[in-house]
């Protein structure tokens, strides 16, 4: 799985990319068909930094989450907990089929004798 972060505006520090790289590569256990993770910094307005995550995955739409913070670090943390959102809520979707199991559905008997 490939784990890409970019910065839009500015320039990250090795040590602040690792961080991100590794914060990142934490998504897959959310969900298990996850092939590429993109993440990039906007830091066009350096108080107030954007960040944006895009989760590439086998058969599905990407996933995608943004989100602004006071650094980079704390829109970071924002925006991986909006994305593990999604990837949890899609693969329990996937697990229940998207219906109830338990729902039983019972028919009125019908009367032949009118």
């Amino acid at each position: 799985m490939e784990i890409k972060v970019t910065a839009k505006h500015g320039e990250l520090s090795d040590e602040i990319q690792e961080t991100m790289k590794a914060k990142a590569a934490k998504l897959p256990k959310f969900f298990d068909r996850t092939t590429a993770i993109q993440v990039l910094a906007d830091l066009k307005h350096i108080d107030n930094p954007k960040v944006e995550i895009i989760v590439s995955a086998e058969e599905v739409n990407d996933f995608f989450a943004s989100d602004t913070g006071t650094n980079v670090m704390v829109a970071l943390d924002s925006t991986i907990s909006k994305i593990e959102q999604q990837l949890k809520k899609h693969k329990e979707k996937l697990k229940t089929g998207n219906r109830n199991r338990d729902h039983k559905i019972s028919e009125a008997p019908i009367d032949d004798e009118e």
